[in-house]
């Protein structure tokens, strides 16, 4: 197999997500200099979230019809417009449009997976789908490092540091990006409302758990992340600048999980074993975040939060794929990303009221029970789950 298109790939979202990397931790910052409540906060980041969920299908299916390379070049050169009004933002109110704005075109993760699908086996396909989950890794080391030396001239500088590094990506991107769905293998499909696609593909037995999975780990995941920073910075006093290293930290431990862990660990144990093991690292990591009383307990629990999710989600994503036609694979990516999108719109302000209104610990233990919701259903559904591994060699 030509290994360029995934080096390319890989280098796209990666350079994309070191500008996404350099936004998430500014945003909740910014948003109390301009009075922003816990609440206020979540709902910052669930208004990206919102405007994802809304498009990330309609932009799969696009994909599906008229190639990756389109897509994912317009989404890359919309989102840094997106970080430049960010940086421009005088108010609460332009914060939430340029997020907005953001949402909206952000198709470049199911689009990515989908054209990893497009270019791999199926017995390689979960482990390359790890290659999308280490540029994400990666992306949050140097994004937030990136973002916490820039908001030393000013909060807005790193945003304005996020649109170059987006518009740079754009002009790479236009001359190396192949495309990798070839005219014969895309798909003339009848045009369906969005509830009607999501509720087709959850309707399905084994995509349907999948699906359904994704939806509460991105759910836990996302109540945690809204008040992560809150919590550091109540409990621990950090700043901007020390939570984005804490964070960049978290990254670095996905990258290597899902760089080079997961490559090793798929073709051995198969998808089956990594994410029900993947599930419970997660999902355990979140009580012992509620129970951090030092710095070292919090790191543990971020290295175990880290481990967990790199190991989860290729096989997840890699399963999704195995399970779905070649002429679907972006409607399908886009309807687990919708979902998480839909995950991502309440999960972060419930998670800032749980922290407001009971304690600083609560949003974390909700999330482990969501996290165990998922350990649950991936377990019933065990033996119907698609899984490519090595065979052991003969004695």
């Amino acid at each position: 197999m030509n290994k360029k298109p995934l080096l390319i790939i890989f280098l796209t979202v990666f350079v994309d997500l070191v500008g996404f990397g350099i936004v998430i931790p500014l945003s909740p910052y910014l948003a109390r200099q301009y009075g922003a409540t816990a609440f206020e906060v979540g709902l910052l980041l669930a208004i990206y979230s919102g405007m994802q969920f809304l498009f990330s299908p309609f932009w799969g299916g696009l994909s599906d019809r008229f190639g990756r390379r389109p897509i994912l070049l317009m989404s890359i050169i919309m989102t840094a417009l997106a970080n430049l009004l960010f940086f421009f933002a005088n108010s609460l109110t332009l914060l939430y449009v340029s997020r907005a704005l953001a949402g909206a075109f952000s198709a470049n993760i199911a689009t990515a997976a989908a054209f990893i699908a497009d270019v791999t086996d199926e017995k390689d396909r979960s482990k390359n789908m790890g290659l999308i989950g280490a540029a994400f890794g990666l992306g949050f080391v140097l994004g937030p490092a990136i973002g916490g030396v820039a908001a030393k001239v000013s909060g807005h500088f790193p945003a304005i540091i996020a649109s170059i590094i987006g518009a740079v990506n754009f002009v790479a991107a236009f001359f190396m990006l192949p495309e990798s769905l070839s005219p014969d293998r895309r798909g003339k499909r009848e045009r369906k409302s969005r509830v009607r696609n999501i509720s087709e593909k959850i309707a399905r037995p084994v995509v349907g758990t999948l699906l359904g999975s994704n939806f509460v780990v991105t759910f836990a995941m996302a109540s945690m992340e809204a008040t992560l920073f809150l919590f550091v910075a109540d409990k621990f006093q950090w700043t901007m600048q020390k939570a984005s290293y804490g964070f960049a930290f978290v990254g670095l431990c996905i990258a290597f999980t899902q760089g080079y862990l997961v490559r090793k660990l798929l073709p051995r144990y198969g998808e089956r074993k990594m994410l029900f093991w993947g599930v419970l690292m997660f999902s355990s990591s979140f009580v012992l975040i509620g129970l951090t009383s030092s710095i070292w307990i919090l790191a543990v629990a971020m290295v175990l939060l880290a481990l967990g999710n790199g190991l989860l989600m290729p096989a997840l994503t890699g399963s999704l794929s195995l399970l779905s036609t070649p002429q679907e694979q972006g409607e399908v990516m886009g309807v687990n990303q919708s979902l998480s999108a839909l995950a991502r719109i309440f999960g972060p302000p419930i998670g800032g009221l749980f922290y407001a209104r009971l304690s600083m610990a609560s949003p974390f233990y909700f999330s482990a029970l969501l996290g165990y919701l998922a350990l649950s259903l991936i377990w019933v559904n065990r033996a119907r789950l698609p899984e490519f591994k090595e065979k052991a060699p003969a004695t």
